[in-house]
């Protein structure tokens, strides 16, 4: 299987989980995203006659583990109040309920969230 083959998988995959993924945050979207992809390809590698394609002993959950560990670790590194809108956006709490629990417009929340997301990924070594 080559690459193509691999990126079309992916795409899929993707595709197939759209609604779902629009439904998101933006940091939700980026790690579902990345897991939906990797596991297509997984997946697609399981299906081909080369069973070495895989790391002996890959442990997907280790591995799903260690990057929400880092993520959360990042987050923790943030100040206030960027780490407070962090969190209630990723437990589901609207840009006004936010502000109005933080003292802020729903602007001010948008643009530290977006400013907060875009250093979360540079921090996490990933591409927007």
């Amino acid at each position: 299987m080559d690459i193509d083959d691999l990126i079309q998988e992916a795409s899929i995959a993707l595709w197939r989980n759209r609604e779902r993924l629009l439904a998101l945050g933006s940091v939700q979207q980026a790690a579902l995203t990345w897991k939906i992809a990797r596991n297509a390809v997984i997946d697609a590698l399981r299906r081909t006659e080369d069973t070495d394609s895989l790391p002996e002993g890959y442990d997907e959950r280790a591995e799903e583990n260690g990057l929400l560990q880092e993520l959360h670790e990042q987050i923790s590194h943030l100040e206030e109040p960027d780490r407070t809108i962090v969190r209630m956006q990723l437990d589901g709490y609207s840009y006004e309920e936010i502000g109005n629990a933080l003292e802020m417009t729903e602007k001010n929340v948008s643009v530290r969230l977006v400013r907060t997301k875009e250093r979360l990924r540079k921090a996490m070594g990933v591409n927007s």
